[in-house]
């Protein structure tokens, strides 16, 4: 990650067309707007499309950046904002992120391992069911581990707003996975 005082001369760089200053800032942010788009929407190709995205108007945009806020917080609001046009454009719900793989320790039997995966996929397709409102909350808050200020700052509102959403999130998601109680009990 970029130092706070160099990220400064970065971005001003970039308000004056320095391209070198633009491929740092990329080559810092690209992973993490990445990750937020594809647990956003589930599907590589558009994670792909909608970081491009955010890269091309962070590109055309820069010179907006006015220093209110932490540069990566301005950077979530254009993500998040990229990722619900994204989804409006394609008109369908994609199911939540392709399978992750587990990696067994010897210790783990297999059953243990195939559990684990089940509870993973429960999680992810219960967190794509959330609306997109109380979905970027979660992603942001425990994908990217955002505090709610930041939360607040990255989607336009305030931080009464993103305690309700993520309450109403937690409690749907509570309800969609309590069958998972007893399960992930006995798998540990």
């Amino acid at each position: 990650m970029i130092e706070r005082e160099q990220q400064a001369d970065i971005i001003e760089a970039c308000k004056q067309g320095d391209r070198a200053a633009f491929q740092l800032l990329f080559e810092a942010y690209k992973d993490r707007v990445y990750s937020i788009a594809l647990h956003y929407g589930s599907d590589p190709s558009m994670a792909q499309d909608v970081t491009q995205q955010v890269f091309l108007k962070l590109f055309t945009t820069i010179d907006q950046f006015r220093h209110d806020s932490e540069f990566a917080t301005w950077l979530y609001r254009i993500v998040a904002n990229a990722c619900v046009d994204e989804q409006r454009k394609r008109r369908r719900f994609v199911p939540f992120g392709p399978e992750v793989e587990v990696k067994d320790s010897h210790t783990r039997s297999q059953e243990q391992a195939y559990n684990r995966r089940e509870v993973a996929e429960s999680v992810r397709g219960a967190i794509a069911g959330l609306s997109p409102k109380l979905r970027m909350p979660i992603l942001l808050k425990y994908v990217e581990g955002l505090s709610y200020d930041e939360i607040a700052k990255a989607l336009g509102c305030s931080i009464g707003t993103v305690s309700s959403r993520l309450n109403r999130g937690h409690k749907m998601l509570a309800t969609k996975l309590g069958h998972l109680r007893g399960e992930i009990a006995a798998g540990e």
